[in-house]
């Protein structure tokens, strides 16, 4: 199966959420327009990332997102997946997800809905305070093959992009809200982490890997944009710029993954130990 794959980075109005679904809209036709199949954009891109307390007020349903969206789409030629970084509403307080939709004239449906497992609350970030923590795995079936998906912190945990690939996932999406940090070799510091993470995960487990990272400057923060795909083998693929608005596409040939695992098998490795793999961790008290 052979996709065009998308990322859209742009730097949204905070608790603005009308003009930023207009905004996703519009990247999302634009990316149509240039042969895209599946658009992925950044964590929580329909309101900013840094409402803290404001999520509440700004949080909506997956059905409110996709139903925004779909009115939004309705005159598309050609049908699209689009993963969306949003705060949910639940009861309590949100969570910060990611849902997985798909539009085809009139038609909208929502796929999938992962919930962010890792909640940072350190340094820059205050999420444990406003957010509820999710508890599913963020894997699931698509009309292109099976995807998983990671938000932010959470590729910073390898377990997770690990227990991704052993339940089936050939591509992993991390839309992402990452601060600036340090700079090395004309980048962020914070991107440079990311391309490692992006690259060992797609390498060790063989699969795609696609970070949509937001974009902007919220509360003093600058956000560094830097979207980008890595190959099964750890190849990047396409890089969009730090700090700009920015589409990035790459062409998704999921051939490419059953090669890759063929020539460095250690998915299978793992697989054939898993028995005493998962015995070692029921015994693991941290």
């Amino acid at each position: 199966m052979t996709f065009t794959l998308a990322a859209a980075q742009f730097a949204p109005t905070k608790g603005a959420v009308a003009a930023n679904l207009d905004r996703v809209a519009e990247a999302t036709q634009a990316a149509v327009a240039e042969g895209a199949d599946v658009v992925a954009f950044p964590e929580s891109v329909v309101t900013g990332y840094y409402l803290e307390g404001g999520a509440d007020q700004r949080a909506l349903s997956p059905e409110e997102l996709r139903e925004g969206l779909a009115k939004r789409l309705s005159g598309l030629e050609r049908p699209v997946d689009v993963l969306v970084g949003f705060y949910e509403r639940a009861v309590g307080q949100p969570f910060n997800s990611a849902a997985y939709m798909t539009f085809s004239g009139g038609l909208a449906q929502t796929v999938h809905v992962y919930r962010k497992f890792f909640l940072p609350t350190y340094g820059l970030f205050d999420e444990d305070r406003f957010h509820q923590r999710g508890t599913e795995l963020g894997v699931f079936d698509t009309r292109f093959g099976r995807f998983g998906v990671l938000i932010c912190e959470d590729v910073w945990h390898s377990i997770l992009g690990t227990l991704l690939a052993l339940n089936g996932a050939e591509v992993v999406f991390v839309p992402s809200a990452s601060p600036v940090r340090g700079l090395a070799e004309g980048k962020p510091g914070n991107v440079l982490r990311y391309e490692r993470m992006l690259r060992e995960l797609a390498e060790e487990h063989g699969l795609f890997t696609v970070a949509a990272m937001l974009t902007g400057l919220e509360g003093g923060k600058a956000l560094s944009g830097g979207s980008m795909v890595f190959d099964p083998f750890g190849a990047m693929m396409v890089q969009a710029p730090v700090g700009e608005d920015a589409i990035v596409m790459a062409e998704v040939d999921l051939e490419v993954v059953a090669l890759a695992r063929s020539k460095t098998p250690l998915l299978a490795d793992l697989r054939s130990s898993w028995g005493l793999v998962s015995r070692l961790v029921v015994e693991t008290e941290p």
